[in-house]
């Protein structure tokens, strides 16, 4: 029985990492060690939440592993970040839930379950982000800076005739020597990333100015 039950806690760990390893390619928040955890430990909870008190009548098996699904909302909160009108970490939120939830499912004893979860979980990040990466809005986080106040100006401009959704906009400006140093943190939204090459492009053909930040 205690080599079916580190069977359970392999398999779980390694699909996890499978799904971590992905988004460690793509530089996200959580990546492989926090996924192959998420997935160890759920299996590890739901082969104690069946096992460790069998022997009670009383007991409810699901009680423990039904506090996995909770407890996960907190570590994906966690990776969340809101800025502005600007949010990240959703889809790496929403794939710690799903990790766990193969998690529990190989820890249930349930392989074929959780190996199909690993795939689909896989397939929702990657091929539909192939698929559709140039359809619907994108959402991009600019911070630059620029010794030139017209150049504030050319930028406003060519969004509005772009036609694209200024979401936000933030500047502040200090003195450097002689001059004024102005810095900008806005939040455009465009209809296809291409769209953001051509703005990104656009303000770095412009003299003085300096993009610290791109998301």
């Amino acid at each position: 029985m205690i080599w079916t039950f580190v069977l359970r806690l392999t398999i779980a760990a390694l699909l996890g990492a499978i799904v971590g390893f992905d988004r460690e390619l793509r530089a996200k928040e959580a990546g492989l060690r926090t996924h192959f955890l998420v997935a160890l430990g759920s299996a590890l909870f739901m082969i104690v939440s069946i096992y460790a008190f069998a022997a009670d009548p009383r007991s409810d098996p699901g009680r423990i592993a039904a506090q996995v699904v909770t407890g996960i909302g907190f570590i994906g909160a966690g990776s969340i970040l809101i800025h502005k009108q600007f949010v990240r970490g959703l889809t790496t939120a929403a794939g710690l839930w799903a990790t766990a939830g193969i998690g529990l499912a190989v820890g249930g004893g349930m392989y074929a379950v959780g190996i199909a979860a690993m795939v689909l979980t896989l397939a929702g990040l990657e091929l539909s982000t192939l698929i559709f990466k140039t359809v619907g809005i994108h959402s991009s986080l600019v911070v630059f800076s620029t010794s030139d106040e017209q150049n504030l100006r050319r930028i406003l401009v060519h969004i509005h005739e772009q036609g694209y959704h200024l979401m936000s906009y933030e500047a502040t400006h200090e003195t450097v020597g002689e001059g004024t140093l102005y810095r900008v943190t806005m939040v455009v939204k465009t209809r296809s990333r291409s769209e953001d090459t051509l703005l990104f492009q656009f303000m770095q053909s412009l003299p003085g100015l300096t993009i610290e930040r791109l998301e």
